[in-house]
């Protein structure tokens, strides 16, 4: 997929028709539209669908830009859920994802990537972008959480928050791991 084609945008209140388009009606996946770590389980268990959607519409119109949106020939094709980790509260409380030291960074928790767009390589364009964004937003570490499969035939749904693979390949390094297949990984913004 070449990078010219791609374009990237921070979503903003002027992007929500874009957000909702990209989602779908079941908001991604099983009606998350990206707050699965913004909520502890149970809240995100009560508010799935349209309460979640209603909660993403406060969180971007307080004027919070919680990720980025990748567009295709001016179609939206792409997310990635971008922010300072104190922002995704199931952070704070995940013992396999627990911090790694005391150094304020940004997280990349989730990617969804429309179903036709899948395997092209529009993960790493997004992370590149988060990278841009976090650096000129003031960040110097960038961090994720991507799964690490053991089978080749994983369903692409589970991977929401990304592959090692493509971290790999925007130049993220791992920096810990708590789980057989879920590493951190960091990219370290230079000056």
């Amino acid at each position: 997929m070449p990078d010219q084609k791609i374009k990237i945008h921070p979503v903003t209140p002027g992007r929500w028709k874009d957000f909702t388009q990209l989602f779908g009606k079941k908001g991604a996946c099983g009606g998350c539209w990206c707050m699965f770590w913004r909520q502890t389980r149970a809240e995100f268990e009560k508010r799935k669908g349209e309460k979640n959607r209603r909660a993403m519409k406060s969180l971007i119109d307080s004027g919070t830009v919680p990720g980025l949106l990748a567009f295709i020939n001016n179609e939206p094709v792409g997310w990635c859920s971008v922010g300072p980790r104190a922002s995704y509260s199931a952070l704070e409380r995940s013992r396999v994802l627990k911090p790694v030291d005391d150094r304020p960074v940004w997280s990349i928790v989730c990617f969804f990537i429309a179903k036709e767009y899948r395997r092209q390589g529009l993960t790493i364009a997004l992370l590149k972008a988060a990278i841009a964004y976090v650096k000129k937003n003031g960040g110097k570490i960038v961090e994720g959480y991507p799964i690490d499969p053991k089978k080749k035939d994983y369903v692409d749904t589970f991977a929401y928050t990304g592959l090692v693979s493509a971290f790999k390949k925007a130049g993220f390094q791992e920096v810990a791991r708590h789980s057989e297949t879920r590493p951190i990984m960091r990219f370290y913004i230079k000056k």
